[in-house]
């Protein structure tokens, strides 16, 4: 199974950074590229633990849809969310926050999933599938730093 690691050290709040990565309107803002949209579930605001989210959007040219559950929760430091329907076999994402000596928070995504479809599916992973991952999350993370570091992040953790 292909698992991404994503460190990205963060000028900001713990508790701000924290807030921004489980925002709803804060992804489909990061998300705007391939049209993320939530659908169902929770669909603006804060998701908190046993909450899920159903997400519509186009990648790599195909109309898709996901629903995701956060599994565990622990503030400010620690949340996942684990694929419950959609297109991969498996997928499930850890977010982690650690506040470092200097008042910065490292955020680090470890990501895995599974491909669909048994060995062509590992094909892809191989191919495409985990460098075209990577740079969704590393597009998402690029815009959680530039909002939390602005200091103009009320709108995305307020409510």
């Amino acid at each position: 199974m292909p698992q991404l690691i994503l460190d990205t050290v963060i000028e900001a709040p713990l508790s701000v950074v924290f807030d921004l990565a489980r925002s709803i309107d804060l992804h489909m803002y990061s998300t705007k590229k391939t049209g993320e949209k939530a659908i169902g579930g929770v669909t603006a605001g804060l998701i908190e633990a046993g909450q899920q989210v159903r997400w519509q959007a186009k990648h790599l040219g195909v109309k898709q849809t996901l629903t995701v559950r956060i599994t565990a929760m622990e503030k400010p430091c620690f949340f996942e969310d684990r694929m419950i329907q959609g297109v991969f076999h498996s997928m499930d994402h850890q977010h982690i926050f650690e506040e470092l000596e200097e008042g910065s928070v490292l955020m680090r995504d470890v990501f895995n999933f599974r491909a669909p479809l048994g060995l062509l599916g590992r094909l892809a992973e191989w191919l495409f599938l985990k460098r075209y991952m990577l740079r969704f999350l590393e597009e998402r993370n690029r815009v959680i730093k530039d909002v939390a570091e602005s200091g103009n992040y009320a709108e995305y953790v307020c409510c």
